[in-house]
């Protein structure tokens, strides 16, 4: 079987839109591998030859002093690089931290996010479809699924790639018990064909309404008929009776 490399990425920003010139200024990723953490890390600040916004530094707390001295990305591109390439990336909000790292490689001539790995997932679009009108920021996801963040005063992408490792096997753990379960049972039958067997299932038995049934069943719309003034959607949507 085939292992399944995924990264979970972070970046802090000078601000919130590249396309009026905001830049990278941390990235910060997490190794996954069959759904284990493996220990293996990329961190990096990145000098982004422009100035913080003072709303960004309030978020993240990186200071234009403390970037003065680091890499431009240009110069790390290409560590960067070797440690996605090939991967599933897990991004919370994924359209925001992809616009910018694509601006990134972009700005040197590089290939985009799309040809450099196999995939984003966003956990941000996950956790509104798995509850919808619910709270899905990273703070909140942790609580819903007790993770301790309590250390998270600031953001940073390293600390947030972690918690959002953490949060996403949370999220995903329905589905690792039913790979795991398929995995088993192939194994213990020995057969390469097992896996395709398990998806087959016996026809299903179709009981249909007795006479009496349908009577009651008729007798009960027409109460509802009766009580709603004519207003009963499922006598509304009863089929017509066959010729």
């Amino acid at each position: 079987m085939s292992e399944t490399r995924q990264i979970v990425l972070d970046t802090e920003t000078t601000g919130l839109e590249w396309r009026n010139g905001d830049r990278v200024i941390e990235i910060g990723c997490v190794e996954l591998l069959n759904r284990n953490l493996t220990g293996r890390h990329y961190h990096v600040f990145v000098n982004p030859e422009r100035e913080v916004d003072p709303g960004a530094m309030a978020v993240h707390g990186i200071s234009n002093e403390f970037l003065a001295d680091k890499p431009r990305f240009r110069e790390i591109a290409d560590e960067f690089e070797a440690f996605v390439r090939g991967a599933e990336l897990i991004i919370h909000n994924a359209n925001f931290d992809v616009g910018f790292l694509n601006n990134e490689l972009s700005l040197i001539g590089r290939q985009p996010i799309g040809v450099l790995c196999e995939g984003v997932i966003d956990t941000l679009r996950m956790a509104k479809e798995q509850n919808p009108g619910k709270k899905a920021s990273l703070d909140a996801l942790c609580d819903r699924f007790e993770i301790n963040n309590k250390h998270r005063t600031l953001h940073g992408a390293l600390l947030d790639a972690e918690l959002l490792a953490d949060v996403y096997l949370a999220m995903t753990r329905g589905q690792e018990s039913l790979m795991m379960a398929l995995d088993d049972e192939a194994a213990d039958s020995g057969d390469e064909t097992a896996s395709a067997a398990l998806v087959e299932r016996p026809p299903l038995r179709i009981l249909r309404a007795s006479e009496l049934e349908l009577q009651a069943h008729a007798e009960v719309l027409d109460e509802i008929a009766k009580s709603s003034k004519g207003q009963c959607l499922w006598l509304a949507q009863e089929p017509a009776a066959p010729a």
